[in-house]
C-alpha cells in the first residue's frame, strides 16, 4: 500500500484536511506501507511559501511522519510533459485553438438551452498542432460509464456524456489539476487514494486518463466532509479551523489526533486511543459513510484527558510558552513543575492551565474587585492579620495548616471557608483556586507575608 497526502499551499491546513492526512497516514502504517506528502503548488498565484510551511509544521506537531521529502508539484514538470505527450501520441488527447471568447460563448447559448455548459468539440477531430494560446485537450468517451467501488461510498458511477473534454494542459504549458494528479500518482506508484468527498466528481476524469495512459488504477475513497454544528460544511464562522490556531489555543497533538479520528472512524466503543493503537486497530472498511459534526466539547474533553495523563515536568515545558504569552518568562523550573501539578485538573487547555498558574509567579497579584469588596470587610482583615504570627514558617504538613484553618474558624465562630477566602484571596488574587496549603508551599512564606500586607492596605 502507497498512500498520500497532497495539499494545495494555498491556505492554512485545517482540521478537514488534517484528518485526510491522519486517515492515510493510518491505512499506510497499519498495512506496512508508504505515506508520502505532495505539495501541489502549481496554483503559482495563490500559492505561498508561508502556507507550505505551515503544512509542514501541522504534520510535525501531529506526528503524521512521511517517507521521503515532500514532493512539489512546481519540480515536476518533466514528468506532466511526458505523460501529455503519451496521450496526444495515442489520439487521447488533442490541441484546441478556441479562443476564450468563443468557448464562453458557447458555454451561454447551452445554458440559455437548458444545456451542461460544456466544449462542444469543435477542434476535437481537426488534427491541429500546437500553437499560441492553444489548450491541449482530453477525448472523453461520448457515451458509456465510468465507475468504480469507493472504498467509502461504495459503487459510484458518472455517464460520460456528462463530462467535458477536459483541458489537461494550459495555455501557458502548465498541467491542470487532473492531468497532474494522474500523472503524479501513477508516477509514484499510488496504490490508495483516500480524499474529501469534494473531489468525487474529478474522480470520472482521472479514471478516464488513467485507462487512455493504461496505467494502474489506485483504490479510491472519498471521505464526508466534517460539519459544524449547523450541520454546514465547517468553516470560520464555527471558529477556529487551522491546525495551527487549535495548538496555539493550547491543546495537545494526541488529543486532536484522538479527536480527527473519531470524526468518521471507530473501533467498538472506544474514544480514548494513542496514535500506536489507532494504527494497530486502523482498517478502511471501518471510515463511516455520513458526515461527521466537529464538537467543540469532545474535543475539550480528549485535551483535558491528555493533559492529566502528561507528567508534571512534560506539562510545566507545554505551559512555558503560554506563560511567556502571559509576560511571565525565566521561571524556575522546579517551581514551574510544581505549579503545573497544582493546576494540572482545572483546565481544559494549556493556555487556560497558564492562566490559572499565573498567579504563582506575579510580583503581585490583581485582587478581584468584587471578591475584595465582599471579603476585605473589617472582620476579613482581621481574618488575614491573624494568618500572619502564624505563617512565620510554613506548616509541616497540610493537616497542620487545616488545623490552623479550624483554630482561626472556631476562634471567629465561621465556617473553616469563610476563614479561608480572604487568604486565598490575598494569595492568588480569585476565590477559586489549588488548595491553599500547595499554594502556600509553592509561593513560600515570605512572598505570602508579602501578599496578605498587600491585601491588607488594598482599597478599591
Amino acid at each position: 500500500m502507497k498512500t498520500r497526502f497532497a495539499p494545495s499551499p494555498t491556505g492554512h491546513l485545517h482540521v478537514g484536511g488534517a484528518r485526510t492526512a491522519l486517515f492515510n497516514w493510518l491505512a499506510a502504517r497499519h498495512a506496512g506501507g508508504e505515506f508520502v506528502l505532495r505539495i501541489e503548488d502549481t496554483d503559482l498565484q495563490r500559492s505561498k511559501p508561508e502556507y507550505t510551511r505551515d503544512i509542514l509544521s501541522s504534520l510535525s506537531w501531529l506526528g503524521l511522519d512521511s517517507d521521503g521529502e515532500p514532493v512539489y508539484q512546481t519540480q515536476r514538470a518533466e514528468i506532466y510533459s511526458e505523460y501529455a505527450g503519451r496521450l496526444l501520441a495515442s489520439g487521447d488527447a488533442y490541441w484546441c485553438h478556441c479562443p476564450q471568447e468563443r468557448i464562453d460563448e458557447a458555454r451561454r447559448l447551452a445554458l440559455e438551452n437548458k444545456d451542461k455548459p460544456r466544449y462542444d468539440g469543435r477542434c476535437r477531430d481537426l488534427g491541429l498542432g500546437p500553437a499560441p494560446g492553444a489548450v491541449l485537450r482530453f477525448k472523453c468517451p461520448p457515451d458509456g460509464l465510468t465507475g468504480w467501488n469507493d472504498i467509502v461510498k461504495g459503487p459510484v458511477s458518472f455517464d460520460n456524456g456528462e463530462l467535458d473534454d477536459l483541458v489537461i494542459v494550459r495555455s501557458d504549458g502548465f498541467p491542470t489539476y487532473n492531468m497532474a494528479v494522474v500523472a503524479d500518482d501513477v508516477s509514484m506508484g499510488i496504490t490508495h487514494v483516500l480524499r474529501g468527498d469534494d473531489h468525487v466528481n474529478n474522480t470520472p476524469r482521472q479514471l478516464l486518463l488513467y485507462r487512455a495512459l493504461k496505467a494502474p488504477e489506485p483504490e479510491f475513497g472519498h471521505l464526508p466532509m466534517i460539519m459544524g454544528g449547523d450541520r454546514k460544511r465547517l468553516s470560520k464562522r464555527h471558529g477556529a479551523t487551522s491546525v495551527l490556531a487549535f495548538r496555539e489555543m493550547g491543546y495537545l497533538p494526541q488529543a486532536l489526533v484522538n479527536y480527527l479520528a473519531r470524526l468518521g472512524w471507530s473501533s467498538g466503543d472506544r474514544e480514548i486511543f494513542t496514535l500506536a493503537e489507532m494504527t494497530s486497530l486502523f482498517s478502511l472498511s471501518s471510515i463511516g459513510k455520513s458526515a461527521a459534526v466537529f464538537n467543540g466539547d469532545k474535543l475539550d474533553w480528549l485535551n483535558a484527558h491528555y493533559i492529566k495523563e502528561t507528567p508534571e515536568e512534560g506539562l510545566a515545558e507545554l505551559m512555558r510558552p503560554f506563560l511567556a504569552g502571559l509576560g511571565l518568562t525565566g521561571l524556575d523550573e522546579g517551581k514551574l513543575q510544581a505549579a503545573a501539578g497544582t493546576v494540572r485538573e482545572r483546565g481544559k487547555t494549556l493556555r487556560e492551565l497558564a492562566e490559572k498558574a499565573a498567579f504563582y509567579f506575579r510580583g503581585k497579584v490583581e485582587l478581584d474587585p468584587k471578591a475584595a469588596d465582599k471579603l476585605l470587610t473589617e472582620e476579613g482583615r482581621d481574618i488575614l492579620r491573624g494568618y500572619l504570627p502564624a505563617l512565620e514558617r510554613l506548616p509541616e504538613s497540610a493537616e497542620d495548616f487545616d488545623a490552623l484553618l479550624d483554630s482561626i474558624s472556631r476562634r471567629r465562630g465561621i465556617k473553616k471557608g469563610a476563614a479561608a477566602q480572604p487568604l486565598r484571596l490575598a494569595l492568588t488574587g480569585s476565590t477559586a483556586s489549588p488548595g491553599l496549603y500547595e499554594v502556600l508551599v509553592i509561593l513560600g512564606t515570605e512572598t505570602a507575608r508579602r501578599r496578605i500586607e498587600a491585601a491588607l492596605e488594598f482599597r478599591a
